[in-house]
């Protein structure tokens, strides 16, 4: 993503900075040595217990250098057995978003106790490892127990952030870590403080606003949930250790880029991007997990001065920092199995999911070459064992064994499920209501039409079962309800009539239209767009709102998403216009709002204020405080029924796009980030690792162009059908390419030319991809080329620009040789398309 973006810092937040005596914004991460004065000791009533220090310092003394790094690695349950828990004892393991006991989706509770049962009494069997520590078992908690079937799923973070009742946010970790006791699960990745400042990030959703405000009240309140407060029932029976992430500044990157670079000034850091940390380790959060995302390019995993001088040293942190998946593989010079940078910059557990092994061996290693000193894994196995020790590891039950766990009535209780109803209700933000349409009779004849009427996996999101929130149906959701069925619900009692078309279809003409659309699920990079343009390029929704509107009948949309987008169009066509976000398993609720009561009276009123402002075009993305800030509607803004329209329907629906658009150099002398070069040979696939590769029926390797190895020569021996592409972990959204005339661009030369077709193609996922055949494209002179493109003709083969996984590929069945240089998608280009769309 290249669109260049201003940013602005709360000018109140950094006189409060300046007038304390801290230094002035610098530019650079090199200029931070001196800047710790801008960050507080944290106070967190949590005493030190010398008893328990010198029970923690004796237990090291008698601990290996292999007992220790076990401590450090973190597994996942896909990558490790009961037997290598058994053999290495590690301090702790993760489920990761779509992963369950069995590999089975439909694991029971009873199954997640019994695989935490046997991983726990392997972790204290020292016939192996000598070693009698507890394991913990961490997992991805981020609105509810999302990861097992039949769990009470709140709304997502950005609903709760318009809600704005940090009490409501207690209740909501309580019950969530009450859930998760069942499962014999002792920790909890959440709560995410991010303050997003692009709303083009995927992650968006898992932000509560785009100002620290509410964020750092908001994570006193959910480590007091799930922790329990310090005072009070710190880390009993019923409650979880909690993960205050991701550390530091991953909702600032630069164009909202998921894992991407934060560019601002120390005092920016913290003054936007620290303050829920200051509010959840006020709190008394044991963990922190490190962020993916770098700081003046530095990644944040292997960055000493915010992880041990910021964090640890000045901000008083005793607990332990966990990484992210594989994110210390991502650190410069380091590799997923091997990264002394880390430990060494303060990392104290190393979230490794499939290269453990070699990992655990490698920091064995560097270790005993003095590498990573031997303080410094101390100081990180001495923070692991406190944490294990205040959570009563050492002294409570095994999981099975526990107060909670198997109570299997707990889960998607009817107390929690009211709970998420409560947060449904107030989080949803009235922003149209022509002629105080809202609220409904109950009495009326309702049509309910769109995608996501009666579809409770798309109103819940990401990471609800799946890690993306896809590939679920109703039915993987027991108990949950969809907004459909609580409309249906509502009107049948009060003598309506309420009938589902999710097209839109209808013999009797209804009395109102309730349409209910928005974006599809999604997690983390998977999310990331360049444009904040509802369905740009595919109004299929708008079409449906025309058709009634059309017709004469009054229009409600209800607009699930992620993240406020440019809806102009949507808005326009719209009597009443309700942002839902992402509400999660109890649809039902918003029925409670949308409907009075049978005798006339209001039901629920709108709650729901925007915690982000809502765009006034799909390109430039402005925050409350900015210097310059004129949104569509501000941050704070959400109608009542008491309240007056405001938006009327001539917003404007085209706009001029500005945004320059650089080359996207997919290579050049080197493969660019984030892809990497994949060889494939019938079903086997390898991705290249040195400068020279091969796999079956295909090989590659490096050579010198115009400079050293700035080509690639590609060689297929016709045995097997093969090829080679550049693919990423997340898609790229290549729309405004094709809004401007893009193509994508290839140097290449015929070393050895074929009969069988040389196919190029781009795709966007599983069975979904554009292809063409370049044979008589080229030449066979042996002489370099540059072959050009349209994106449009990919477009017109189904390619799905705005997610595109592999930008380029070569494939064929033949035995063609063939080399390639600069690769490359180009914008706004003069160049004819060598290639016809066929």
């Amino acid at each position: 993503m290249i669109i260049k973006r201003t940013f602005s810092i709360t000018a109140l937040m950094l006189a409060a900075i300046t007038s304390s005596g801290c230094s002035q914004p610098s530019n650079s991460a090199s200029d931070v040595t001196s800047q710790k004065e801008i960050w507080p000791t944290i106070e967190t009533g949590i005493k030190s217990d010398a008893q328990m220090e010198q029970k923690i310092a004796d237990m090291l003394k008698n601990m290996t250098l292999e007992q220790k790094i076990a401590q450090m690695i973190q597994p996942e349950i896909r990558n490790i057995t009961v037997e290598d828990m058994r053999k290495y004892g590690f301090g702790s393991y993760l489920n990761g978003g779509g992963s369950f006991p069995n590999n089975n989706k439909h694991a029971t509770p009873e199954d997640w106790v019994d695989l935490a049962e046997e991983m726990y009494q392997a972790s204290i069997d020292d016939s192996l490892d000598g070693s009698t520590i507890p394991t913990m078992w961490g997992t991805d908690a981020v609105h509810g127990h999302n990861n097992v079937i039949g769990a009470t799923l709140f709304p997502h973070n950005i609903g709760l952030g318009a809600a704005n009742n940090p009490a409501l946010i207690e209740k909501i970790a309580a019950a969530t870590a009450r859930e998760v006791m069942v499962t014999g699960i002792d920790w909890v990745f959440a709560p995410t403080v991010a303050v997003v400042r692009d709303d083009r990030w995927g992650r968006t959703y898992e932000g509560y606003s785009e100002d620290p405000e509410i964020v750092k009240a908001y994570s006193a309140s959910i480590v007091k949930g799930l922790q329990g407060a310090v005072d009070e029932d710190f880390l009993s029976d019923t409650r979880v250790v909690s993960t205050v992430k991701h550390f530091l500044g991953d909702g600032g990157t630069v164009n909202g880029d998921d894992q991407g670079n934060n560019i601002a000034s120390e005092e920016e850091l913290f003054a936007l991007h620290a303050q829920g940390y200051v509010g959840g380790l006020s709190a008394g959060a044991q963990t922190v997990m490190a962020s993916f995302n770098s700081w003046h390019g530095d990644k944040i995993h292997g960055n000493k001065y915010l992880l041990t001088d910021v964090l640890k040293e000045k901000m008083g942190f005793d607990g332990f920092v966990v990484g992210d998946w594989n994110g210390h593989g991502q650190v410069k010079g380091c590799s997923n199995s091997n990264c002394a940078q880390a430990a060494n910059a303060g990392l104290d557990v190393y979230m490794a999911p499939d290269e453990w092994k070699p990992l655990f061996s490698n920091l064995v290693n560097q270790a005993n070459s003095g590498e990573i000193p031997l303080s410094r894994i101390n100081d990180a196995v001495t923070r692991i064992l406190r944490v294990k020790m205040r959570a009563g590891l050492f002294d409570k039950p095994s999981p099975a064994k526990r107060p909670l766990s198997g109570k299997t009535e707990i889960i998607g209780s009817s107390d929690h499920r009211a709970v998420a109803k409560q947060a449904v209700r107030e989080s949803l933000v009235l922003l149209k209501n022509k002629q105080q349409l809202l609220p409904l009779s109950p009495k009326t004849n309702v049509l309910v039409a769109g995608i996501g009427a009666d579809n409770i996996g798309m109103q819940s999101g990401g990471w609800s079962v799946t890690w993306q929130g896809t590939g679920n149906t109703n039915s993987d959701f027991p108990g949950g309800s969809s907004i459909y069925a609580g409309i249906k619900d509502t009107v049948e009692q009060a003598g309506g009539s309420a009938m589902l078309s999710v097209e839109g279809e209808y013999k009797a003409r209804p009395d109102v239209a309730i349409v209910v659309f928005g974006e599809q699920p999604y997690a983390e990079g998977n999310g990331d767009v360049d444009n904040l343009e509802y369905q740009r390029g595919n109004k299929s929704d708008l079409a449906l709102l025309r058709k009634f509107k059309d017709a004469g009948i009054p229009v409600v949309s209800l607009f699930i998403s992620g993240r406020p987008m440019w809806v102009n169009a949507e808005l326009n066509a719209s009597d009443a216009f309700v942002a839902i976000w992402l509400p999660g398993s109890e649809g039902d609720a918003i029925s409670d709002v949308l409907f009075k009561n049978a005798d006339g009276s209001i039901n629920h009123d709108f709650k729901g204020k925007l915690s982000f402002s809502w765009p006034n075009n799909p390109i430039d993305n402005e925050n409350r405080n900015d210097e310059a800030y004129s949104p569509l509607l501000p941050y704070g803004f959400g109608l009542t029924y008491g309240d007056s329209n405001v938006l009327k329907d001539d917003l404007v629906e085209q706009t001029q796009q500005t945004e320059q658009l650089d080359d996207l150099v997919l290579f050049e002398r080197a493969i660019k980030a984030p892809w990497s070069l994949v060889l494939k040979s019938g079903e086997q696939q390898k991705t290249v690792a040195s400068s020279r590769e091969s796999l079956g029926a295909v090989s590659i390797q490096t050579f010198d162009k115009e400079v050293q190895e700035d080509a690639r020569a590609i060689r297929f021996n016709g045995q097997a059908m093969a090829g080679v592409n550049l693919a990423a972990a997340f898609p790229s959204d290549l729309r405004s390419y094709v809004e401007n005339n893009g193509q994508l661009q290839m140097q290449i030369k015929v070393d050895k030319a074929a009969s069988s077709p040389l196919w190029i193609a781009m795709g966007c996922g599983e069975s979904c991809q554009g292809k063409f055949d370049i044979t008589d494209n080229l030449e066979q002179s042996g002489q370099w080329q540059t072959l050009n493109i349209n994106l449009s003709c990919f477009a017109e083969q189904g390619v799905d620009l705005a997610q595109v996984f592999i930008p380029w590929q070569l494939s064929t069945q033949g035995d063609w040789h063939v080399s390639i240089a600069k690769l490359a998608i180009t914008a706004n280009t003069a160049e004819q398309s060598s290639v016809t769309c066929k």
